[in-house]
């Protein structure tokens, strides 16, 4: 049976892919074989030895120690795009509150009085306070063209809006998925200078981390609507500030509020609402659910963020998963341990990941525990598993 710790409530939709009677799913289960996480802050959680993998039921994975788990060869998932429609909602909702004043007339309404028998007046007298613009024709630039910023590229061509889209590392089967119809910008600075608008979308590290700072503004239109739905920290919040102040930036969106921004009257807040909607989490539990599933049962790995994707159908008596470091005759080293203990390989697939790889090795008999200890001495294994 697998053990599988949950450190968030996660939907009954995706922990019932896992069956009972070969899983113990809960809060309170003790040194599991795989975590399931939403929020949770997992860097100061100990890793307990019989920790196989930690399933993010989301797409970022700031709040997993994915350096240190991968010293142990323990696979992290998440969900690419399984909230992108969520979150994408959510970002055309921020813009037009920010173009059309709607939190500031919402406000408005709110201090009227009901039984004010000038109620109409005031509410007519008071609404030019709110004119705002619509946003046909004007620009859109998305930084960052993954799963969710591709749909906020295609959503805002279809209310008519212009949209220009910056990534360097854009996948194949993004550039399928984004309309012919979005022009592309060679630099951070040219979307800047091009956009009325701009949504970040990238993920959070070391490359990152600040992209918007006061050098990158300076390339902006006075007046640009920044939306922030991807992380806190990819964005120069002193700098933002003094945007905001100075006029260089209309609005901010966010969905991360802190204390610098709270109470700025030209920041649009969220409680980090991008993936809260019921969909949304049930598409998230149910995708790295099976994910899960799939590697603890087969050894197979899809969606991981620290190791590659691997997936190959059993043959054979015996499968033997094999995490190393991405190091020159693993390969062959592997081989010599079986080959000496008369194991024949009637099957493999090895794939790699920048400092990681990953092997699945699909014998022809069953192995002694001698041959397994033979093979996790070998210097640069991780993790071995047999299934």
């Amino acid at each position: 049976m697998f053990k599988i710790r949950t450190y968030n409530k996660i939907s009954v939709t995706g922990t019932s892919r896992l069956p009972q009677g070969r899983y113990e799913i809960g809060d309170q289960v003790e040194n599991p074989d795989a975590i399931l996480v939403r929020s949770a802050d997992l860097h100061k959680i100990p890793v307990n030895p019989e920790l196989k993998a930690v399933a993010r039921a989301g797409a970022g994975t700031n709040n997993v120690p994915v350096t240190e788990l991968s010293k142990h060869g323990i696979v992290v998932f998440n969900a690419p795009g399984a909230n992108a429609n969520a979150v994408k909602e959510l970002v055309l909702a921020g813009m037009l509150m920010a173009v059309r004043n709607l939190r500031e007339a919402t406000e408005f309404v709110r201090s009227l009085d009901a039984g004010d028998p000038q109620l109409e007046h005031k509410v007519e007298d008071g609404k030019k306070r709110f004119v705002g613009s619509e946003v046909v024709g004007r620009t859109l630039g998305v930084v960052g063209l993954g799963a969710i910023g591709v749909r906020v590229a295609n959503a805002a061509k279809g209310i008519g809006m212009n949209v220009i889209g910056f990534d360097p590392h854009m996948t194949v089967e993004g550039a399928w998925q984004l309309s012919s119809d979005v022009d592309k910008a060679g630099s951070l600075g040219e979307i800047l200078a091009a956009s009325d608008f701009i949504s970040l979308h990238v993920p959070l590290n070391a490359a990152t981390k600040g992209t918007i700072n006061a050098a990158a503004l300076a390339s902006a239109r006075d007046g640009l609507v920044l939306l922030n739905f991807a992380r806190e920290g990819v964005v120069d919040e002193e700098a933002v500030v003094a945007a905001l102040d100075s006029g260089k930036l209309g609005h901010y969106v966010s969905d991360f509020p802190t204390a610098r921004t709270l109470m700025h009257p030209k920041v649009i807040s969220f409680p980090h609402l991008g993936a809260s909607t019921a969909e949304a989490e049930e598409n998230c539990a149910i995708m790295v659910a099976d994910q899960l599933r799939d590697y603890l049962e087969n050894g197979n790995i899809s969606n991981a963020v620290n190791f590659p994707s691997v997936r190959l159908s059993r043959a054979g008596a015996q499968r033997l998963t094999v995490a190393n470091r991405n190091v020159p005759n693993m390969i062959g080293k592997l081989s010599h341990v079986l080959g000496e203990a008369g194991a024949n390989i009637a099957q493999m697939l090895n794939a790699s990941r920048g400092e990681l790889a990953y092997n699945i090795l699909d014998l022809d008999q069953p192995i002694a525990a001698d041959v397994i200890t033979a093979v996790e001495q070998i210097e640069g294994i991780l993790a071995v598993r047999v299934l």
